[in-house]
């Protein structure tokens, strides 16, 4: 293994790639000198079986089953998928459907548990030292763990552990940017679990196969970047800090790969593809849990912040818990939000239903003030190119609005709608305040099930033609039976005709002369 400088590293700005973006109000100091503090059980914990990119995992716990702290409820299902765990023990009361911390506010397969109190652990999963386990291992232990990523993406994280069988990897980079405005879940992580992110950093190499490993954080946490400096050290890896500018979208992985290596990601292409794959440091911090100690991801650090909260703070949740529980530990609000938020400013979900639970991905519940948020008041588009001169991506988000409001939705991904990272930037430079996000998000939903329905016709086609091709090869076979069962009862008759024939030509001379004896 190559071994990195140990000291951050603070590069000048013209060192760096740049890219386009905006630069928000961070506002991280209301909650950024909050310990993270551990919420009691709830009262109801509400598993969604939909907590990460892929299939949705498949539920082995029925009604009325009693089930212990670690103990899986919902199997992976699918090469993309994660299992789920529950967070704590007690007796499930409903494996069915409700409402989804998701801007649709559907109801999705949910398994609801009422906790008993006890917190007792089942059986946890097998410790391992990472120091003698080979990274199969190591990748199957976070795949049982149902680990996803934990900035938000929510992509299993054994997915990407397992990228090493596919792509000539030599560099990990370790996401700690959190350039959302408010957000502090990870810098209080990174402060306050700086040896045990290390260690998962370490693991997390050593099961890619990767030489180098970068630490990326923005420069507004100067507590994270100092003790992380320190704790540089896991394994047969010593890390580099990198301080990055604070700047927004700086978490997404394209963007952070481009700004510390120079390369840029092809369009639909993974960073893989360059040799690089990005975790987040929340994600470090539990595969170090799930090797070391055999947990699974049944909790999660959230912060809990916006003036209209009236006691901002980082909290370490059971994932399930419900949004108004956590709101109520934090005492409740100081004002009625003008607008409550699942995740940051910029790419949070509105949450329309306080009953809706902390999931895998959520990192953060944001209560806002009327001060805090844009008008409401909508404009037309006045091709003014803010959103234009903002995208991170080079795209034109006005036409691309333009389009979807024609309803040429096709015309729109021409254009390039599926690159769109949804990061909010346009949205948040428009002084229209025109909902471009919202538009997109429905744009991309309505595409994939444009091509949902289209590939099930085509599945539906495949089908058709593949029976008839069957059916066909059936007639086909029984004629060609029926052929030679009539050729075969041909040749025995032929056959018996041409021996009959034979016996009655052997005959005729023996009877002449019989014949001849009788006439003599």
């Amino acid at each position: 293994m190559s071994l990195l400088p140990s000291l951050s590293t603070l590069l000048h700005p013209s060192q760096f790639f740049s890219f386009k973006g905006v630069h928000p109000d961070p506002r991280k100091y209301l909650s950024s000198e909050s310990e993270i503090e551990v919420m009691p059980v709830p009262t109801l914990i509400r598993l969604p079986l939909q907590q990460h990119i892929g299939a949705e995992a498949e539920p082995i716990v029925a009604r009325d089953d009693y089930v212990l702290k670690g103990q899986l409820v919902a199997k992976a299902r699918g090469p993309v998928s994660a299992n789920i765990h529950a967070p704590t023990s007690g007796r499930v009361i409903a494996v069915g459907h409700f409402i989804a911390p998701h801007p649709s506010g559907l109801p999705v397969p949910t398994i609801t548990i009422r906790p008993d109190g006890e917190d007792k652990w089942g059986p946890r999963l097998p410790r391992m030292r990472p120091e003698d386990a080979t990274p199969e291992e190591i990748s199957a232990q976070v795949a049982e763990a149902g680990i996803v990523g934990m900035g938000g993406a929510t992509f299993p994280s054994a997915v990407k552990l397992n990228l090493r069988a596919k792509y000539d990897l030599h560099t990990l980079i370790i996401n700690g940017a959190e350039c959302e405005p408010y957000l502090t879940c990870d810098d209080r992580l990174m402060r306050e679990r700086a040896e045990e992110i290390a260690d998962g950093i370490g693991i997390m190499g050593r099961a890619l196969g990767v030489k180098n490993i970068i630490v990326a954080i923005e420069s507004n946490k100067p507590q994270a970047i100092d003790v992380m400096s320190r704790y540089n050290r896991a394994l047969d890896y010593v890390f580099q800090v990198k301080v990055v500018p604070t700047q927004y979208p700086m978490g997404s992985e394209k963007h952070l790969v481009r700004i510390l290596t120079g390369k840029e990601t092809p369009a639909r292409a993974l960073t893989a593809d360059l040799g690089v794959v990005v975790h987040n440091v929340a994600t470090a911090h539990a595969v170090h849990n799930a090797v070391r100690y055999g947990e699974p991801l049944i909790s999660r650090i959230v912060t809990v912040s916006g003036r209209a909260a009236k006691r901002p703070a980082n909290v370490k949740v059971l994932i399930g818990t419900p949004v108004s529980e956590v709101i109520n530990h934090c005492g409740g609000f100081a004002e009625e939000p003008d607008r409550l938020l699942l995740g940051g400013p910029m790419m949070g979900q509105p949450i329309h239903n306080r009953r809706v639970p902390i999931v895998k991905g959520a990192n953060g519940i944001l209560a806002l003030s009327k001060a805090e948020t844009p008008g409401s008041d909508v404009m037309p588009c006045i091709r003014c190119g803010r959103c234009v001169q903002s995208c991170p991506v080079g795209l034109t988000p006005f036409e691309m609005n333009a389009r979807i409001q024609a309803d040429d939705l096709d015309g729109a991904a021409k254009i390039g709608l599926m690159d769109c990272l949804t990061c909010g930037c346009c949205a948040y430079t428009c002084p229209g305040n025109i909902p471009l996000v919202q538009t997109f998000h429905f744009a991309k939903g309505k595409l994939a099930e444009k091509q949902s329905r289209k590939h099930q016709a085509e599945e539906t086609k495949r089908l058709a033609e593949a029976r008839k091709a069957r059916e066909e090869a059936i007639a086909e076979a029984k004629r060609q039976m029926m052929l030679k069962r009539k050729a075969e009862m041909e040749a025995k008759k032929k056959a018996a005709a041409e021996k009959a024939a034979a016996e009655a030509a052997a005959a005729e001379p023996m009877a002449q002369q019989t014949q001849g004896e009788a006439n003599s």
